[in-house]
């Protein structure tokens, strides 16, 4: 199913349905402040199994996580002093953190290590999600592996053409400024390393 929206004014039916197919476990292909992403419920395991096969990702790469504020982070992740002083100048925004998890979520989100990439991004139609929804959704780039992340949309229906595996629901905004997947930094060693610049 494929939804067209004016990112300017989603519309409450449209964010309501978008919602709804999140929190039965589908799969959504959505506008972000980088690229067009996926996103799923990161509570609700087949809904992430969905993402490694939709993508053709190894299970090898685990999935970040959107969440809509500190409050929501800190029900997931473990954040000392040092790593919030970091995340209260740098969120919301274009930076994933890599930190301690809680093992909380779902098989796929979190690394072999027991740790998770996070981030709160600083874009509206991502918050009115968050008001229907009050749970983190993991999140990557709508791309089949191997492949660019994409702002096209064009770009975006032709890679799922044709596939046998096939989101729930592709939200059409249009193409987007152009943009980059967010930078990742790892906050569980002694100093922030960049993983992805």
């Amino acid at each position: 199913m494929i939804i067209a929206a004016d990112p300017k004014n989603l519309g409450e039916e449209i964010v309501q349905k978008i919602a709804e197919i999140i929190k039965k476990g589908g799969l959504v292909i959505f506008p972000t402040d980088t690229v067009y992403g996926i996103l799923v419920d990161a509570r609700n395991k087949k809904a992430v199994e969905k993402i490694f096969k939709i993508k053709e990702r190894p299970k090898t790469k685990p999935l970040a996580i959107f969440v809509k504020d500190m409050e929501m982070a800190e029900k997931y992740v473990f954040i000392n002093e040092k790593q919030r002083k970091f995340l209260e100048k740098n969120w919301p925004g274009k930076i994933t953190v890599i930190l301690k998890s809680k093992n909380e979520l779902a098989e796929g989100v979190e690394t072999k290590n027991e740790t998770i990439g996070i981030r709160i991004p600083d874009y509206e139609l991502i918050n009115l999600l968050f008001k229907k929804i009050d749970f983190p959704m993991a999140q990557t780039s709508a791309n089949i592996s191997g492949k660019e992340a994409t702002t096209k949309i064009k770009e975006i229906l032709g890679q799922f053409e044709g596939e046998k595996s096939k989101p729930d629901l592709i939200v059409d905004a249009g193409d987007l400024p152009e943009n980059k997947p967010s930078k990742i930094i790892d906050l569980t060693a002694e100093n922030p390393i960049t993983l992805r610049f």
